[in-house]
């Protein structure tokens, strides 16, 4: 093609020299007798179309490079069979072809790397941000709700009942009983914490807003739960159902407890307290440890791996949640004897003038709740560990 190209250019200048050479003949003819002759005006049109014939040629070949990627018109991409052919290697081996001698011919793949074609794959970026996961938390839902208004919440709790009624006889005093009352009191605690973040990553990723809120909610959701079950009520914490409860001992002896033996005799004693359970809490490991119990022909007792009811054991459903430690239970009659207090529900606030946030173009996220819980009755609740001593 480079030769083509060359040929082609050099008959053009050529033309080009004679239209030239022609013209100025024409010119001069027509400053001598006012016009060129009929001969000069014949030849020069005729140059003139050569040239033009020439230069589309000239112009097809050049294109016609271009599109095979050889702008210059040489350097022409070969074929793999061209490649071979011209290879020094092949050419060697052809020489000793009658020798045992072999040859190796690389060809430079096309690859996926960052120096060959790996910069022309865009990568398949999906919606959205995969969130950790997250605990299922339940002990709210096991609690009587309420509401107050106030910072601390007040409460009187029978602690002592004589009871005096007896058969008498007529004319006769009658008994007198007599009961006494204790003053309790709940204080609403606060669970706050937040999040900063930039003006801009929250204008240009407007998702992110939400998924901080969604968080920010589950982590107060998180220390809720154990506080419910486990608080210390001492300083800013809440007295915990678990920390209340009485301690389980046994009202019936049983020859050779089992796990299950132990969560029913809790229940009995919580029964003779006159507070019925509606519940019993376990870590998830022991709720697992009690359903592949299996007899000795490998059958489960006490589970049914194709059955879709709800955990449940005597009766009574069986909640899981990791803030129970392991080892440990608590049944109970969880609405008659505690009450949750809602002052202030989770709920999150965005503010910019929050220390020098203004001026570095931040956004506090805020997350906080307020709540209080009364224990009404702890004996309706009784801890203890699972496995038998």
């Amino acid at each position: 093609m480079a030769d083509e190209n060359t040929e082609i250019a050099l008959e053009l200048k050529k033309i080009s020299d004679q239209v030239k050479e022609h013209g100025e003949k024409a010119l001069a003819e027509a400053k001598k007798a006012g016009d060129m002759t009929k001969e000069t005006k014949s030849t020069v049109d005729e140059l003139l179309v050569k040239q033009g014939e020439l230069q589309a040629r000239l112009t097809e070949v050049e294109q016609k490079a271009v599109r095979n990627g050889n702008p210059d018109g040489n350097n022409q991409q070969k074929s793999i069979g061209e490649q071979l052919i011209d290879s020094e290697e092949f050419k060697k081996y052809i020489e000793n072809r009658n020798s045992k001698s072999s040859f190796s011919f690389q060809v430079k793949a096309i690859t996926s790397l960052a120096a060959s074609a790996g910069d022309g794959v865009a990568p398949d970026r999906l919606p959205g941000v995969q969130t950790s996961a997250q605990r299922r938390l339940t002990i709210r839902d096991l609690i009587s709700p309420g509401r107050t208004g106030s910072n601390l919440v007040q409460y009187l709790q029978e602690s002592g009942f004589t009871n005096a009624a007896a058969t008498t006889a007529e004319g006769a005093r009658k008994p007198e009983s007599s009961i006494t009352y204790d003053l309790k009191q709940a204080p609403v605690v606060k669970i706050p914490h937040f999040i900063k973040a930039s003006t801009e990553i929250l204008s240009d990723f407007p998702q992110l807003q939400s998924l901080i809120d969604v968080k920010l909610r589950y982590g107060l959701g998180l220390v809720e739960e154990a506080q419910l079950l486990k608080g210390s009520g001492v300083g800013n914490n809440l007295h915990g159902i678990h920390t209340q409860a009485t301690a389980y001992a046994a009202p019936l002896v049983i020859a050779n407890a089992t796990r299950i033996d132990i969560l029913r005799l809790a229940l009995l004693q919580a029964e003779l307290a006159e507070y019925p359970s509606t519940g019993i809490v376990l870590n998830p490991i022991d709720w697992a440890g009690i359903e592949l119990l299996k007899d000795s022909t490998g059958a489960y007792v006490f589970a049914n791996p194709q059955s879709l009811a709800q955990p449940a054991l005597w009766g009574r459903p069986v909640v899981t949640t990791q803030a129970m430690t392991v080892d440990n239970f608590l049944v109970g009659a969880f609405q008659l004897g505690a009450q949750l207090f809602d002052r202030q529900q989770a709920q999150v606030t965005v503010a910019t003038e929050n220390e020098d946030d203004f001026v570095n173009n931040l956004v506090t996220i805020l997350a906080e709740e307020r709540l209080a819980m009364a224990v009404y009755r702890p004996e309706a609740f009784v801890k203890g560990k699972v496995t038998p001593v």
